[in-house]
């Protein structure tokens, strides 16, 4: 069994010697650990760092590709060296290495295929109020969408199985966390969480360069989940909504029309025709839009199948 821990990087020469020294060689029921960094176009000395630091595997990006792609070359490249289980971690040594047993174990015992480690995020004090308000209100939408229970969806401490990492994909450039626990759920893969811990922050959040653009990103990673995920049920519901409009303002036209001839009213007509049609023709959409998530599910089952034939044929 092969354990491989996997670090996305992006101009971390600061902290990852830091979070690489409380990275284990040794993890029970792994025969190898090895480490790998994802250079994400780093233009600092984090590729020295990390050779310096025993580094094992370097894959990268010439140009900064953003967290989510990163996170997906790290999990091609992992998958390519042969790894059973893979964790993925942070360089800003967020994350407390000494849990990564207790991550790996449920999958080990073959209760999980991915494992998520849950902050403790109303005691992390580096963390904002709005921060915390929307890191819950991210897991809730993340939970309903996926049904799972995960508390903690938007960690980017986790451990997943080999079969796991073959099947899934991210779509959203911004980050992997929120999208591929959707995806888990949605593909009935047995994912849970454990409680971890987290160490000193060390440096500012890449992912939150200021509260509005953390809000207005978040707003519209959520956004873009149920239209992604749930499609049919995102746009019935907003023409059942515009449509149920429409409605409303005719049964108010109609109540004028016989109480004084409708005398007035005329544009109050002309709205209910408008939205009426477009809320039948969202509701037409609905269904359409569910046909391209069964074609899209189809070609990730290909996409399993391809992957699934190239990193298991070289082992």
């Amino acid at each position: 069994m092969k354990l491989i821990i996997q670090i996305p990087c992006y101009n971390e020469e600061k902290t990852l010697a830091l979070a690489l020294k409380e990275l284990p060689r040794k993890v029970k029921g792994f025969k190898k650990v090895e480490w790998l960094i994802i250079n994400d176009g780093s233009t600092d000395n984090t590729v020295e760092v990390a050779r310096k630091s025993g580094v094992d595997h370097i894959v990268g990006f010439t140009r900064n590709q953003g967290l989510a792609r990163g996170f997906m070359l790290g999990l091609d490249a992992c998958l390519r060296l042969g790894a059973d289980v893979i964790v993925n971690t942070d360089a800003d040594n967020q994350y407390d290495a000494r849990d990564i047993p207790a991550l790996v174990e449920p999958i080990l015992k073959g209760r999980a295929d991915i494992v998520i480690g849950a902050r403790p995020i109303t005691e992390i004090e580096h963390f904002s109020p709005i921060k915390k308000f929307l890191q819950k209100l991210g897991s809730r939408v993340v939970r309903m969408a996926s049904h799972t229970d995960i508390p903690d969806a938007p960690s980017g401490f986790r451990a997943m199985s080999r079969d796991a990492a073959m099947r899934l994909n991210v779509f959203n450039n911004y980050t992997y966390t929120l999208e591929t626990i959707i995806q888990a759920g949605q593909k009935n893969m047995a994912i849970t969480s454990v409680p971890i811990r987290v160490n000193e922050d060390l440096r500012p959040s890449r992912l939150v360069k200021s509260i509005s653009s953390y809000v207005k990103r978040s707003i519209l990673t959520i956004f873009r989940i149920f239209v992604v995920y749930k499609p049919f049920h995102f746009f019935m519901t907003l023409g059942l909504l515009i449509f149920g409009a429409g409605f409303l303002l005719g049964v108010r036209f109609l109540y004028y029309l016989f109480a004084d001839g409708g005398a007035g009213h005329i544009q109050s007509l002309i709205l209910v025709a408008i939205l009426m049609g477009i809320g039948f023709q969202t509701m037409l959409f609905a269904f359409l839009a569910d046909l391209l998530a069964v074609n899209r599910n189809l070609m990730e089952d290909v996409q399993y199948r391809l992957r699934k034939f190239e990193c298991d044929g070289k082992r």
